[in-house]
Parts: structure tokens; C-alpha cells; sequence
């Protein structure tokens, strides 16, 4: 199965807002293993075209820190899955999701949802 990944970046880390963050990486996978990575520019204020972008780039998951509510609902509904209040080293997180360990709690943002975002993961919060 193939799977393009979003993850926001900031300095080698998945970036603290995604609504603002400047640049984000694009993972390319095929069954399980990366097959592709790049790096790109984004300066877009609007939610809708932050939205817009991710699915012209043919994105099907999103991994990002916080995400205000208004973007988190485009993303979901043009069908993109997303995983929020993640932290990490942009490669920590990636190979976490190829293994299906990004729930974890080191990849957890602190203080951010706690126990709630546990339940949730499982609905692609």
C-alpha cells in the first residue's frame, strides 16, 4: 500500500503550529518502508489553502503537533487522516508511524490532551 505523509518541520523537529509553520515534509511509503522524502516551502495563511495544498499533494496523512479545530475539519473531511499533538525529531516520527508505535508516549506533546488524546487516537484525531 502506498501512503503520502505530511509532517510540518521546524528545524528537524515536527513543528509546534501547523496553521503557521513554514515548511513541511512530504514522506512518500510503500508497504510499510519509506520510499521518498521532500522538503517544501509553504507560506499559505488561509486554512482553506493550507488544506487545499495537502490534498493537490496528494497527501493522505497528516501528522502535526497542534492544529486549530477550523483545519483539523478540512483536513478530515477532504479525507485525510490526521495525527495531532505529536512531538518529535522528524525521523523518530516517521519510522514511529511505519512501526505503528507513534502513540507512545514520548511522541506525546506535553500536557496536551492527556488521557483523551489516548482514547481518540484510534479515530485518527
Amino acid at each position: 500500500m502506498q501512503e503520502r505523509i505530511a509532517i510540518p518541520v521546524h528545524n528537524s523537529r515536527v513543528s509546534p503550529v501547523f496553521d503557521v509553520a513554514r515548511r513541511v515534509v512530504l514522506v512518500d511509503t510503500s508497504d510499510g518502508e519509506e520510499d521518498g522524502r521532500s522538503e517544501w516551502d509553504i507560506d499559505l495563511a488561509w486554512p482553506c489553502r493550507r488544506a487545499a495544498w495537502l490534498l493537490h499533494k496528494g497527501v493522505d496523512v497528516l501528522i502535526c503537533a497542534a492544529i486549530s479545530a477550523p483545519l483539523a475539519g478540512m483536513v478530515r473531511s477532504q479525507g485525510t487522516r490526521l495525527y495531532a499533538s505529536v512531538v518529535g525529531e522528524i525521523d523518530d516520527v516517521i519510522g514511529a508511524y511505519l512501526s505503528g508505535n507513534l502513540q507512545k508516549p514520548r511522541y506525546m506533546m506535553p500536557g496536551c490532551c492527556g488521557r483523551r488524546r489516548r482514547l481518540q487516537r484510534g479515530r485518527n484525531v
